[in-house]
């Protein structure tokens, strides 16, 4: 007797899923590994692009900004302290980018099989990673060289790392179904990065920002991640617990909002791709 298999679209999100995604765990490693071969096959100096390019950054700004433009930054050296918030910079700067676009790059696979369609956007996380730990191991490079050591704060790190990727996975969520739902939203990603870096206080602190704007600027889901990394890694002043409350909480609702709206959009990827 045959037997014919339908699969329906799911109303939401629940542990179901994710025993559905942890079964296509070998999925989830083949997509993110065809993603670092893809990002660095034919690159003259291949994976080292995940050293130089936050590295040629980190000269850069501490030239202008630590150097001419004298940016107070503490006893911390500028090199150090601008590095240390680059390095999950361009691991968020990866999710606006590869894991958005995530769903178009793999238009043809969605038509013809079917799949746990989260595994894509955290492929694409999951091959930011590489860079970020490979920049990460600069960065401890770095601190040693010019003398920063951390302190007992560093128990803290993995709770800002978590932040980190649910933030990342939160925004790609969003972005890759409106990127596949209307054409011209992947144009405004890079205009999106850009504008996001520079709202983001990765090349200067958060008190050169005045008190009136604080509360804004603390609406930035990054805040959270920027200040919380720089806090338990170089031991800059403690951050405004306030502020901290608010942009992580800013953090959880963008997952669990990106998580309800991309599986709801799901059944329709087949057909808008």
């Amino acid at each position: 007797m045959d037997y014919v298999v339908i699969v329906k679209p799911k109303k939401g999100f629940s542990l179901e899923d994710l025993k559905e995604i942890w079964k296509s765990r070998e999925l989830l490693w083949v997509l993110a590994l065809r993603s670092i071969k893809v990002r660095y096959k034919s690159a003259f100096i291949g994976i080292g692009w995940a050293i130089v390019q936050p590295v040629f950054q980190m000269v850069i700004f501490t030239l202008i900004f630590g150097k001419f433009a004298k940016i107070p930054v503490g006893e911390v050296p500028y090199s150090v302290f601008v590095f240390s918030a680059l390095v999950p910079w361009q691991f968020f700067s990866r999710a606006l980018t590869e894991a958005s676009l995530s769903l178009i790059s793999n238009a043809d696979m969605i038509r013809k099989v079917y799949f746990p369609r989260l595994t894509l956007p955290l492929s694409s996380i999951l091959a930011s990673g590489v860079d970020f730990f490979i920049a990460f191991a600069v960065l401890i490079l770095l601190m040693i060289f010019t003398g920063v050591y951390p302190d007992e704060k560093l128990l803290l790190f993995p709770v800002f790392l978590l932040v980190l990727v649910l933030c990342s996975l939160g925004v790609a969520l969003w972005l890759s179904v409106l990127c596949a739902k209307f054409i011209d939203v992947k144009h405004t990603i890079q205009y999106l990065n850009q504008i996001w870096f520079f709202a983001t206080p990765v090349i200067y602190p958060t008190t050169l920002i005045p008190e009136k704007f604080q509360f804004l600027i603390a609406l930035n889901p990054m805040i959270s991640v920027i200040e919380g990394i720089r806090w338990t890694l170089i031991g800059v002043r403690p951050p405004d617990i306030r502020f901290m409350l608010i942009s992580t909480a800013v953090v959880v609702v963008l997952f669990i909002s990106g998580l309800i709206y991309f599986q709801k959009s799901e059944r329709e990827f087949a057909d808008i791709v």
